[in-house]
Parts: structure tokens; C-alpha cells; sequence
């Protein structure tokens, strides 16, 4: 292998002062040219290769022309400057430019566009100023997408991301919005979390849910969002907005790298969740986790500098700030309300009054002036619709007929509320009493989940049907027996087998009428003796 131009100086250095070789003899041992025998014995190290300049030179009678329209674009309209392929076309049809490759016009116009503008003083060169964040100090706040197969379906989230400028902590949490409600719940959860706020200000870029307006000729002034100030005035820490677009980014460049990285290193391949809280818990170990990770070149770990940090923070205020949007829906007649485009029902007694609900990232609680009234999870598909069964019973009591078909019990059913326990009681009723009055003594034993558990309700099902009744006195009876026992104020009771090939039932349940025949059957006492009260027969009044 030939040696490298270091290893040659090296050896034409040592021939000439240990064997005193002269330089014709140097190059002919060593098979080089006199001029670099003299360069080893001359210059302290070799000198660097030089890079071949490429030339244009069927451009160079054309390259004054497009330096001067570039120049002239920097006064021009932003929209109407020269592009690449103008500059190519026109410098064909105004100037005979020909045998010039398109490519060529590309890589000079590229090159020379951001140093004339260096040159005419309109700006430096791109540069990114190190900063020094110091402890406890600054914060940065971002959103990214995310997917998610949730319950089976691709679906696409939001992934919240709040980051200490100092320690390079950050906390986590997936919603399936972006909107204020999300925000705001975001910024509670990270405060909660670390346990405190930054004393000097959060810096974020100018989303909606903070910024209505940006105010053109100040850089930084903003109109915002009356919601958000409430917010931020009732934390009290102020608020830094970012310039718009990517140079924006750049002023936030922490929490734009934690986003990507999180999700690179914790959400792939895409997470299958049955929920989004099952997704936040597994954020939540993944933070714990990145505690033991040092950023780049520091020392310190991400949680050694944030035990630091942590002793810096601001605490909490006393009082939590309610994150949830406020809305005054009315109800319409099919006892729902609309929110953000999705249907929510409450109960129907409240159809036509106006109700105030509270929207919260991850479910809506419905109010009647103080009064909770309903509460759902939150939907975000356009549309979709969330019914609950137990809104309805009082219609349905009065028309059984719209029961076997209705929206709310394909609902039931789908979400396991309206089990197989219910079917069989249905059936029975129907069988017994006919289609309106099965449905009635159905609807009258689902009225007891509304002040009974529902596992003890659905154990009063299966001993009633056990002994061939479908009663609601009697499923209340059963129901409250299975609650003492799950209690342990009653030992629990025998197991009736089912039929064959089928689990059991429920508890044994024995009908009055044998039960007081058999404690009579089984009753040992003597019979009583009445001759007292026959003597009362002696003495017969006078008429």
C-alpha cells in the first residue's frame, strides 16, 4: 500500500539528515518529483490540496445581468420577484443565451442570490445564538401529532409537550384535540406535575387557543385570547410569543426536538391502546425513564438538574382554575344537546330548557343551573352521537313500543351497559305479559341502576329468573341481599346450578309459600292447648 503524503515526508526527512542523500537522489528512490522532495525538506507539514475552481464560461457574459436582477428584486414585491426559471427564460429571449444548461443558471442563481443580499446590507448570514437558560427561569410549551390505534381504529391525537429550558424536563400528555380545552388541561397537568411554574415567562408559538390577533409593525405584541389571559393571570407567569413561521421555531428549538424525539423513541411502532388514559399511562413510566438521560455533551442527568431546578419554581396557586369551555345549548326534542358538531343526550325532562355544559378534552359534564344532569365521554368525529339508555326510560314508559328499536338501546348494547341478564328478563316479560307490558316491567327493573350498583341489580336479574320471576320487587329484594353479601353483612349463599351445559345462575331463591310449608313441616314445638278459652264458652250472656 502506498504510503500517505505524511508517511513520505516522514521517510524523505529521515534519508536526508541520517544518510545525507541529495534531493535528484531522494526522487529517484522514492519515485516522486524534485519539487516535493524540496517541499518535505522545507515545509513544516504538506500543503493542503487545492480545490479545482469550475468554471461557466458560456455563462460568464450573462452572470453581470443576473446580478443586477437579483438585485433589483430586493425592492421588488415579495410575490413578483425573479424565480430560477424566469431568469433562464428570459435571459434566452431578451440576450440569445443558448448551449447554457438550465442546471448551470440553478447553482449560480443559488449561490449568489443570498450573498448579494449580504452584499447590499439587507441582512447577515443565517447564525443561531447560544443561549443560557438559567435554572428554574423558562419553559416551552408545543403540540405534535400523533397516531394511535385506538380500540382498533387508526386515529389521530395531539400530543401535548411542556419543557423546562434549563433541566431539559418535560411532561407528556395525549388528547384527542388541539383545541383551548386541551391546552389549558395540558398546562395544569405539567404544572401539577413538576410541582411548580417557571418564574420568568413560557414561550409558544401564536396558536388560536392563546392568540386572536397578531399586530402587524410590533413584533411581539399580540391580542389574546380572553380565556387564556384569565388563565395566565390566575398562574401568573407571563407569556413569550414566537415569531410566525419557521424562524419562530427556531426561538422554541427545546420543545420542537422533544417532540420529535419522543416520539420517536417512546411512540413507535404506533400505540395500541384501549384508551388514551391507558396511552398517558405508559407516557407517564416513559418519563420516568427519560429521567436518567443526559442531554448532548452535559454532566448532569435531565433528573440531577431538575432536582436543582424544582427548588427554583414558583408553587401553585391554592385555588384550580376550572379548564373545561362553557356552553349554554339548548335541548332539543329527541332530548339531546350539539356540541362541537356531536350529540349528547340528557335526560328528557329537561327537552326545550337551555343547559350549561362544560367541555373538557376528554369528557362534557352537563349541568341544570347546579344540578349535574349527564356526563360523557368526548367525541371528536363529526357528527357521532353518545346515548344513554337510562335518559329515555321515563318516554319509553309511556311509549314501549319505540323501545325495541330505538338509538339508545343499539347504544346500551354496544357499550355492554344493556347485558345478556336484561335480554333473558325482557324475554320472560314478553312471554308472560306481552310486548307493552314485558317492556314496562323491564323498564322498572332498569330504573334500579339509577340508585343501585349494577352488578347487584344484574345478580337480582338472575336469582328473580331463577325461580321463574321477573318481578322488580323481587329483583330489588335480590338485589339488595347480593349487595349485603358482597358487603359481608350476609354469608354468602348456596350457588343454584344452571342448566345443563350452562354456569349457574345466582343464588337459590325459594319461593314463600314452600319456604313457610317446609318451616312448618320441620316445626317440633307441642300443638298449643285452648281449654282456657273454652271456658270462656261456659258462661253464656242473657239475652
Amino acid at each position: 500500500m502506498a504510503p500517505t503524503k505524511a508517511e513520505l515526508f516522514d521517510l524523505i526527512r529521515r534519508d536526508s539528515w541520517r544518510e545525507g542523500l541529495s534531493v535528484r537522489a531522494l526522487a529517484r528512490k522514492y519515485g516522486v518529483h524534485r519539487r516535493l522532495v524540496r517541499e518535505a525538506l522545507t515545509r513544516p507539514e504538506p500543503a493542503p490540496r487545492k480545490t479545482p475552481v469550475r468554471r461557466s464560461p458560456k455563462l460568464d457574459p450573462f452572470k453581470k445581468i443576473i446580478d443586477e436582477w437579483l438585485r433589483a428584486d430586493l425592492d421588488a414585491p415579495k410575490k413578483q420577484r425573479h424565480t430560477t426559471k424566469r431568469i433562464y427564460a428570459r435571459l434566452a429571449a431578451e440576450h440569445g443565451m443558448a448551449d447554457v444548461g438550465y442546471t448551470t443558471v440553478r447553482d449560480y442563481v443559488s449561490r449568489r442570490r443570498p450573498e448579494i443580499r449580504i452584499e447590499e446590507g439587507r441582512g447577515p448570514a443565517k447564525v443561531f445564538i447560544p443561549q443560557h437558560h438559567p435554572p428554574g427561569l423558562e419553559a416551552e410549551v408545543d403540540f405534535g401529532e400523533l397516531w394511535v390505534r385506538l380500540a382498533g381504529v387508526m386515529t389521530k391525537c395531539y400530543l401535548f409537550v411542556y419543557r423546562m429550558s434549563y433541566s431539559g424536563k418535560a411532561v407528556h400528555q395525549v388528547f384527542a384535540t388541539c383545541g383551548q380545552e386541551a391546552f389549558l388541561e395540558g398546562h395544569v397537568h405539567a404544572f401539577t406535575t413538576l410541582g411548580g411554574l417557571p418564574t420568568g415567562q413560557i414561550r409558544y408559538d401564536n396558536l388560536t387557543s392563546a392568540v386572536q390577533k397578531i399586530v402587524f409593525g410590533q413584533s411581539r405584541a399580540r391580542v389574546e385570547n380572553p380565556r387564556w389571559r384569565l388563565f395566565r393571570s390566575h398562574y401568573r407567569f407571563e407569556a413569550f410569543y414566537c415569531q410566525p413561521g419557521i424562524e419562530g421555531a427556531h426561538e422554541k428549538g427545546g420543545v420542537e426536538q422533544q417532540v420529535g424525539y419522543f416520539r420517536r423513541n417512546y411512540l413507535v411502532p404506533v400505540p395500541q391502546v384501549a384508551s388514551l388514559q391507558e396511552l398517558n399511562d405508559l407516557i407517564e413510566r416513559a418519563e420516568r425513564a427519560e429521567d436518567a438521560r443526559r442531554i448532548g455533551s452535559r454532566i448532569r442527568t435531565i433528573g440531577q438538574d431538575f432536582a436543582q431546578e424544582a427548588q427554583l419554581l414558583r408553587p401553585l396557586p391554592d385555588e384550580p382554575f376550572e379548564t373545561g369551555l362553557l356552553l349554554s345549548p339548548r335541548v332539543d326534542r329527541s332530548s339531546k344537546v350539539t356540541v362541537r358538531c356531536c350529540l349528547y343526550s340528557v335526560p328528557v325532562r329537561f327537552i326545550g330548557r337551555q343547559v350549561r355544559v362544560v367541555l373538557r378534552s376528554s369528557e362534557l359534564v352537563v349541568f341544570d343551573r347546579r344540578e349535574e344532569i349527564a356526563r360523557h365521554p368526548r367525541l371528536t368525529s363529526k357528527g357521532a352521537e353518545h346515548l344513554v339508555l337510562d335518559h329515555y326510560l321515563e318516554a319509553l314508559m309511556r311509549k314501549p313500543g319505540a323501545m325495541a328499536h330505538s338509538t339508545p338501546l343499539e347504544h346500551a348494547r354496544a357499550q355492554g351497559v344493556f347485558t345478556q341478564a336484561h335480554e333473558a328478563l325482557w324475554s320472560a316479560a314478553r312471554r308472560a305479559l306481552g310486548e307493552p307490558g314485558g317492556t314496562r316491567a323491564l323498564i322498572e327493573v332498569l330504573l334500579l341502576h339509577r340508585h343501585m350498583d349494577d352488578q347487584d341489580v344484574i345478580a337480582g336479574i338472575g336469582a328473580a329468573l331463577s325461580v321463574g320471576s321477573f318481578c322488580v320487587d323481587v329483583v330489588a329484594v335480590e338485589a339488595r341481599k347480593a349487595r349485603e353479601i358482597r358487603q359481608g353483612a350476609l354469608p354468602a349463599p348456596e350457588v343454584a346450578p344452571g342448566p345443563a351445559g350452562t354456569a349457574a345462575i345466582g343464588p337459590k331463591v325459594t319461593p314463600m309459600l314452600l319456604k313457610r310449608v317446609a318451616e312448618l313441616r320441620d316445626d317440633d314445638r307441642p300443638l298449643p292447648n285452648v281449654e282456657a278459652y273454652d271456658q270462656l264458652l261456659r258462661h253464656r250472656r242473657s239475652s
